[in-house]
């Protein structure tokens, strides 16, 4: 509500959005430096739209049109992407995975020079971290793109997209200071290497002088069909979620470098914690068979609507039906370890669990 923010939804006027601006020219720095990418816009919808976003990406630089992605990535993402390339007759594949981590040697085998890029998310959905190193090697051999949906808060951690080679990085900003708030809103983030800038969808901030030698903050590129001839445009998504950016740029700012490795550092060891006191229960398996970050899949002797309900008459939202989702997942959950929770809550989790098993 501060009055600089008012113009918050679309700032044309760049004389009367100088905090707005200002706030989304940061916004920008920020992403670049989390991701380790040269570029970021000034974000957009939600992590969903974002990645379809960076197919679509993809396939204008490759100039081709198949994509391949990785089944580990969000089941909802994968049907926004699959949405927007369908009806750009663009070939779409979904690469399966095996124990809830990508399979290298299957996707590699798919890579030719007709991909116009591999999507990828890491950690995935199941919350399984993986190298993929390897991958992007055999992508880029081919001239193909790597598209890496990315988990922000991880990579207070992990090597960031652009060490690790990646040409274009999505990802959803809800975990970066903004509300749960019923599932929404929340915002998109999307960066890429500086030789795509101009296929970045949405707008980008840029910082110059006035006619006084005066430092201000402008809208320089707008390649979305609000701007130009809707053929030319690289994209027609309209909402970027301004004020959820800036409520990301303030956390990331108040966090800092060190802050950000220490939130990460907590996710990683609060779900060690609950993983290896799960592990130790009769009657339920930890899924993953690698490295995890803050979630991990679990089956149980239990169907997982039973499991839930006992659960939630217990007081407590285990987590993520993943029968709801997939085939053969009838007793699995995916559970979700964040630094909100204290050792006695988990604990006491842990103890519920293993009174109704």
């Amino acid at each position: 509500s501060r009055s600089e923010f008012y113009t918050a939804y679309t700032p044309y006027q760049a004389e009367a959005s100088q905090g707005t601006l200002q706030v989304l020219y940061e916004y920008q720095s920020l992403i670049c430096e989390l991701t380790g990418m040269d570029v970021s816009n000034a974000s957009l919808y939600d992590g969903a739209t974002a990645l379809a976003e960076a197919a679509l990406m993809a396939v204008r630089i490759s100039k081709r049109n198949r994509v391949l992605i990785d089944a580990g990535v969000n089941q909802t993402y994968i049907k926004v992407v699959k949405t927007y390339l369908t009806f750009r007759d663009i070939d779409f594949e979904v690469i399966d995975i095996n124990d809830y981590k990508t399979d290298f040697s299957k996707v590699e085998e798919k890579i030719d020079e007709s991909v116009a890029a591999y999507i990828f998310q890491n950690p995935n959905f199941f919350g399984t971290v993986q190298d993929f190193t390897s991958i992007i090697n055999k992508l880029h051999e081919n001239n193909s793109l790597a598209v890496m949906s990315a988990y922000p808060i991880s990579l207070g951690l992990l090597r960031d997209p652009g060490s690790l080679g990646v040409d274009i990085v999505s990802g959803d900003g809800q975990c970066l200071g903004n509300y749960l708030n019923f599932g929404g809103p929340s915002f998109g983030l999307i960066a890429t290497k500086s030789e795509h800038i101009r296929n970045l969808p949405g707008r980008i901030i840029g910082k110059t002088l006035d006619k006084n030698d005066k430092e201000l903050f402008v809208l320089t590129m707008q390649a979305r069909e609000q701007h130009i001839r809707r053929h030319r445009a690289t994209s027609n998504i309209c909402t970027n979620q301004n004020l959820l950016a800036l409520r990301s740029t303030i956390f990331l700012s108040l966090l800092g470098r060190d802050g950000l490795k220490d939130l990460a550092q907590l996710c990683l060891d609060k779900s060690e914690y609950l993983k290896s006191k799960l592990s130790k229960i009769e009657g339920l398996i930890v899924c993953n068979s690698v490295t995890t970050f803050n979630e991990f899949v679990i089956e149980t002797n239990l169907t997982a609507n039973e499991f839930l309900e006992k659960l939630k008459n217990l007081g407590f939202y285990a987590g993520i039906n993943l029968s709801n989702l997939y085939t053969n997942c009838e007793k699995r959950v995916l559970i979700s370890v964040t630094e909100k929770r204290t050792k006695e809550e988990l604990d006491e989790f842990a103890k519920a669990i293993g009174d109704i098993l």
